[in-house]
């Protein structure tokens, strides 16, 4: 057992002497990480405010502009103007100067003022969904709010006790994120996504680099075993991820106010076991791939698409074909960003994500094998 532990170290030293010689790697191990989170945190967001937004008023009465208002004082909406015709909509909409437009037509306070249905038109710009979706959906709760204000003037003008007569009050509580900002949900799953590229890739190239030095046969005729060899050359990139997750965590809460309610070490156990299904993954990639390049390109792609696809980063994975559903599976991400999201969002320790981190372990003990296994069937 000593003896099996020195040869791990002994391996793991030699890494970190690579490491010390290489310090371009090194810096790029350490600070892309974080440089990535600001990016992505920045650049990625689901938060729809200020949309352009067009007004064609063909009523031009008190009882249109006193509707256009309620628009116009909305954070969600940013009024640019106001147009004559559907078609400078049209042309404004193809210079993408503005995404959505708010039509009265003519007759619309008449419609009021007689008690009827009083319609307006919404239009928007479908080829941005996500600001469509919510645009036209904010846009509906204004127009009920509105119109149940106008029939709550109209039975008050007829002496009509609308209290007499029942109704649903819905009122919505907004749990782990009341304020739904996007990065809450975002930097938690940038976190996983992260740290599975840098430490997906730098670990496939490590057994390649072996063989194009030469140091390959060295160690095949020395007492190390494969999965000791494996374990040495883990050592130093976890040690490093590990350091990685700690400056993310501390940029998330610092930085962008994201809660962290959960059990911290039950997260500081997770993302170590999650580190080394990453590297497993890597020096499988790097057991087979003929080449420091197509190891670089293999470990990309493998760690980049699975990662922000079947992860649950960017959508719910319940939204996803059945068959992608079952693919994502393969991948680490999914049961790490559960465990993530879990624990700074909804305060959640072991009781609540046992499954997930007991999934990770497998994961993290059949990659380790399975890349042994692979470098001793190509070496024989």
């Amino acid at each position: 057992m000593n003896a099996a532990i020195t040869r791990i170290l002994a391996i793991a030293r030699k890494e970190f002497i690579h490491l010390a010689r290489d310090w371009r790697t090194l810096v790029a191990v350490l600070v892309l990480p974080a440089v990535q989170l600001l990016l992505f945190a920045y650049a990625i967001s689901y938060d729809v405010r200020n949309v352009p937004t067009l007004i064609v008023d063909q009523d031009l009465t008190p009882a249109s502009r006193a509707y256009i208002a309620k628009y116009e004082a909305s954070d969600l909406y940013d009024v640019r103007g106001r147009v004559a015709n559907i078609e400078a909509v049209r042309e404004s909409f193809e210079r993408g100067a503005a995404r959505i437009a708010v039509v009265v037509p003519p007759g619309f306070a008449r419609s009021l003022a007689r008690g009827d249905k009083a319609q307006v038109a919404v239009l928007v710009d479908g080829s941005e969904p996500n600001s469509a979706l919510v645009g036209s959906t904010f846009s509906r709760a204004l127009n009920e709010g509105y119109g149940q204000r106008i029939q709550a003037q109209w039975a008050d003008a007829r002496g009509i006790d609308l209290e007499r007569f029942g109704r649903i009050e819905p009122r919505i509580r907004t749990w782990y994120n009341p304020e739904r900002r996007s990065a809450d949900f975002l930097i938690p799953g940038l976190l996983v996504v992260i740290i599975m590229i840098v430490t997906t890739q730098q670990s496939a190239v490590t057994l390649v680099r072996e063989r194009d030095q030469g140091t390959e046969e060295q160690m095949r005729v020395s007492p190390l075993r494969r999965t000791e060899l494996m374990v040495g050359k883990l050592l130093p990139w976890t040690l490093l991820a590990f350091a990685d997750m700690v400056a993310i965590v501390a940029l998330s809460t610092a930085v962008f106010d994201v809660p962290l309610r959960g059990d911290v070490s039950f997260l500081a156990a997770s993302i170590l076991v999650f580190v080394f299904c990453s590297l497993g993954i890597g020096l499988i990639i790097s057991a087979i791939a003929p080449s420091m390049e197509s190891a670089n390109i293999a470990a990309l792609m493998i760690s980049f698409l699975p990662g922000f696809m079947l992860s649950g980063f960017a959508f719910p994975l319940d939204s996803i074909p059945t068959v992608l559903q079952w693919a994502s599976y393969l991948f680490p991400g999914r049961y790490m960003m559960a465990i993530s999201r879990g624990v700074f969002l909804k305060g959640a320790g072991f009781a609540e994500l046992s499954d997930q981190l007991g999934y990770l372990v497998v994961y993290a003990v059949a990659a380790i094998t399975l890349s042994s296994v692979i470098s001793a069937r190509r070496q024989r």
